[in-house]
């Protein structure tokens, strides 16, 4: 019997106080296996930890992370056993104007344990980070003047030093990024802003408070070992 598989969102909820946003539940998902030899008949897929978990929608903000085994990841989908383990419970925010967001992961919930180790009653800790920044699904294009500034970071409820500041930039023209550990790049690119403008002249020239930014904005010590971690961050610039 061949399957196809589609992935059915369920109860998007938005939270869109003016001017500011606490993070959300969003995009409950569920997995239904349709059978091609018989179409009528869909398989509800047995995993009973999908209704926890969440996608970023357009315009939504995630935590886009991967630690350093590649085990514990989120991107924002949930469609992927390998790269959404940490769907489950992620924390999603809605940008729904300039204002305060929090964004956040955690790999306390049964679902991960059970992506990761194949059952929910093992245990496996994320250790260091690989990558770790906060997106905008499709936020160059919803909100292209947007500047994500990073207020505080928290592993397990403990604040993290941030030894830079982290700019505003996009790897694809479509997605807006902040990244705060990106351990492919040693200084900000020429798109890159914050909120005093852009980091770069015309000239592709780094601009004096260009040194005050980096892809690298904490210690891997303050990730060495986690299960959660929270971004709080303001949005300005959108119009």
């Amino acid at each position: 019997m061949k399957k196809t598989v589609m992935c059915i969102m369920l109860s998007a909820v938005m939270c869109v106080p003016f001017f500011s946003c606490e993070k959300n539940e969003k995009s409950k998902a569920e997995i239904i296996y349709y059978d091609s030899d018989n179409p009528a008949n869909p398989v509800i897929d047995a995993n009973p930890y999908m209704s926890d978990a969440a996608a970023a929608l357009s315009g939504d903000a995630y935590i886009a992370v991967a630690d350093t085994q590649w085990k514990a990841q989120y991107w924002g989908n949930f469609d992927d056993p390998v790269a959404s383990s940490l769907c489950y419970k992620a924390g999603v925010a809605s940008i729904s104007g300039n204002g305060d967001y929090t964004v956040s992961v955690t790999a306390d919930t049964d679902g991960f344990r059970n992506a990761v180790t194949g059952n929910p009653d093992n245990t496996y800790t994320p250790e260091g980070i690989e990558t770790l920044a906060v997106m905008i699904k499709d936020g160059e294009t919803k909100f292209p003047n947007a500047v994500i500034t990073v207020k505080e970071i928290r592993v397990d409820g403990e604040a993290v030093n941030m030894t830079a500041k982290p700019y505003t930039s996009s790897d694809d023209g479509i997605d807006t990024k902040c990244n705060i550990i990106n351990r492919w790049t040693s200084k900000p690119p020429t798109d890159a802003r914050c909120v005093d403008g852009k980091l770069y002249n015309e000239a592709d020239e780094p601009l004096d408070i260009c040194k005050d930014y980096s892809p690298q904005v904490a210690a891997d010590g303050s990730f060495a070992s986690w299960t959660t971690i929270e971004i709080d961050f303001t949005i300005s610039g959108i119009e």
